[in-house]
């Protein structure tokens, strides 16, 4: 008896900027979809990918000013080529649910927004290296920003280029996403961040639910 190919699994991003608790409501969302009988994959970015947590420490690491937007940038892509060719097509065409810590739109707002490059540079890079492919559901967990970097740097394990970088810098990278969300409001949903996080694991739920059916 010849059984069919198991139905595509349903790409789940979580974006926001540093502080914004991705990390433990990537978990509760794992854990959720498990007990609904969904495999989950997790995976993150910049990294996922043998090559891409090589290139990571590139980026992570070392003097805020050690690379200009567009090097930036193209190391990113380089990483996510990796990821997305090596890890999160594979797993979602076995029929697996992956949910990553951030994907293509925290370069367009670290980079193209936060940076300055522009946004038309970075989804032409986009469109060259991924095409089509996107997300199926995007969360962007949204935070004031001195109260996001508080967080970030009170648990910083020594990952923290981006951090360090000044203020006015996350201020754009914060409105990035919200302008990003704006613009795709098909595939993005801004959570509020700034509440426990039970309270903030229950909006993304009800997002989740309404969104993929689950």
């Amino acid at each position: 008896m010849t059984t069919g190919q198991p139905e595509r699994g349903k790409f789940i991003t979580l974006e926001g900027g540093e502080g914004a608790g991705k990390t433990t409501q990537i978990k509760s969302l794992k854990n959720w979809l498990n007990d609904r009988n969904i495999d989950v994959l997790t995976t993150r970015e910049p990294g996922g990918s043998e090559g891409a947590e090589q290139i990571r420490d590139l980026l992570v690491n070392g003097d805020v000013a050690r690379w200009d937007a567009m090097t930036e940038t193209l190391l990113h892509f380089a990483a996510r080529r990796d990821h997305v060719e090596k890890v999160v097509k594979p797993a979602l065409e076995a029929g697996k649910w992956v949910i990553s810590d951030r994907f293509a739109d925290s370069t367009m707002a670290y980079q193209g927004y936060g940076h300055g490059l522009g946004i038309d540079q970075i989804q032409t890079i986009y469109d060259t290296i991924l095409s089509s492919f996107n997300t199926d559901l995007t969360i962007i967990l949204d935070l004031e920003t001195e109260v996001g970097l508080s967080r970030a740097i009170s648990r910083s394990g020594g990952e923290d280029r981006y951090e360090r970088m000044d203020i006015e810098f996350h201020q754009r990278l914060r409105q990035g996403f919200l302008e990003i969300a704006k613009n795709a409001p098909d595939r993005c949903c801004v959570v509020d961040a700034a509440g426990d996080a039970d309270d903030v694991f229950d909006q993304i739920r009800a997002v989740v639910q309404d969104r993929l059916k689950v």
